[in-house]
């Protein structure tokens, strides 16, 4: 892992859809209140237990989540942020553990980390900027509801073995997640 920096030009197209209500310049202040982290492949940023003190905007590569296979100790892919998303905000902002493993994609997976004391002082020295972020950080978390709810709905469309109640199941265990 190596600390660096961004141009704030990089950043605005990589992360288009954060970036386009705000200014040069304000992407620039933006960059002030982050750090820059560059990974190796497989580097894991944030793990499972953990409790969010930060959260990750991809500017290049991308984050692979995994949860624990509890029945052989290995891992799962459950999911992959790519460059212009978001990853590890919902910690951040519920403070309950993560319930995946953040991992780097590849080599040069390269992320802009904005800790808790940074976004407070954003919010309160820059609160155009902060609304923008968060408006950014609500959207990416209701295209995750919105992609949950489609697999949770394709999964219902598939035969199940004959005495299976898989709508009871999705419901038992959709209600125990929702807000991890």
């Amino acid at each position: 892992m190596k600390n660096n920096t961004i141009k704030s030009e990089d950043l605005t197209q990589s992360c288009e859809k954060f970036c386009e209500a705000l200014t040069q310049d304000e992407v620039i202040t933006f960059l002030r209140f982050s750090t820059v982290r560059t990974l190796d492949a497989n580097s894991i940023i944030a793990d499972v237990g953990e409790v969010g003190d930060s959260f990750f905007l991809v500017a290049k590569g991308d984050v692979l989540l995994f949860q624990d296979n509890d029945t052989n100790e290995t891992e799962i892919e459950v999911g992959k942020i790519k460059s212009g998303g978001l990853a590890g905000e919902m910690s951040f902002f519920d403070r309950l553990p993560r319930t995946v493993r953040l991992k780097a994609g590849k080599t040069g997976t390269t992320l802009v980390v904005i800790t808790r004391p940074m976004y407070r002082r954003l919010t309160i020295e820059h609160p155009f900027i902060a609304v923008n972020l968060l408006e950014f950080i609500i959207l990416s978390l209701d295209q995750l509801v919105r992609n949950t709810s489609k697999n949770i709905s394709s999964m219902r469309q598939l035969p199940t073995p004959k005495g299976a109640d898989l709508n009871r199941e999705i419901r038992d265990t959709s209600s125990d997640k929702i807000g991890d």
